[in-house]
């Protein structure tokens, strides 16, 4: 299942503060692949990876993910498409600063509106995915930037979304966790087959892509 936007156009803002941060952009995302989202500062990564996590409708154009087109549900339904379909890791893992590791996975279930009982088992499989086996109970305080952002990974799969966002993830880590965390986030889509799409100003993450899309260019292969 592919993600592909069609002819998007955002305008933010209003007054002589209204800005256009997409438009008409286009670019088809492959599932199974990591892609890398790249461009200066106001290019509208952020802005595409909400449009594309139906965090933000559109002014004009479609956001199809499969056969569905994100743009054009609902409110009600767009929210329970980010619930159920969609994934998203965060710059700053936005893990919340009370809860252990496996609580930080079993409250997005809550959220999702799953029993986190019954998603136990599957939390502690993903923290052991991502080395953190070790660390079910320790909170984010008592933990390493870059363990964070694995908790964060760990956590936007516990319902194995179709789509996986990530917005700058190796921006807190040194080179080796850089490498080590993109080459994580590269096996993710690979083993579970989901639309993963990283904004990012690092080449570490550029290099390890399959695919990139530059917000200048609008859609470019990846050197093979």
């Amino acid at each position: 299942m592919s993600l592909r936007l069609d002819d998007v156009t955002v305008t933010l803002g209003r007054g002589d503060s209204r800005t256009t941060a997409l438009d008409g952009f286009g670019a088809t995302f492959r599932p199974g692949v990591l892609t890398a989202l790249v461009g200066p500062s106001g290019s509208g990564k952020s802005t595409l990876l909400a449009v594309a996590g139906a965090l933000l409708r559109p002014d004009r154009g479609r956001v199809l993910l499969g056969d569905t087109d994100l743009a054009a549900l609902s409110d009600r339904d767009r929210a329970r498409a980010r619930r159920t379909r969609v994934g998203y890791m965060f710059q700053s893992g936005n893990l919340l600063t009370g809860l252990t590791a496996e609580e930080q996975l079993l409250a997005a279930a809550s959220i999702a509106g799953r029993r986190p009982r019954a998603l136990r088992a599957r939390a502690r499989d993903l923290l052991a995915e991502v080395g953190l086996e070790h660390r079910p109970t320790h909170r984010p305080d008592q933990l390493s930037g870059g363990e964070r952002q694995r908790i964060a990974l760990a956590r936007a799969l516990l319902l194995e979304p179709e789509l996986l966002l990530i917005d700058e993830p190796t921006a807190a880590v040194d080179r080796a966790r850089a490498e080590d965390l993109t080459a994580l986030i590269a096996r993710t889509a690979e083993r579970y087959g989901c639309v993963t799409v990283v904004a990012t100003h690092d080449p570490v993450v550029t290099e390890a892509a399959g695919a990139t899309v530059d917000m200048l260019r609008q859609a470019a292969p990846a050197p093979s």
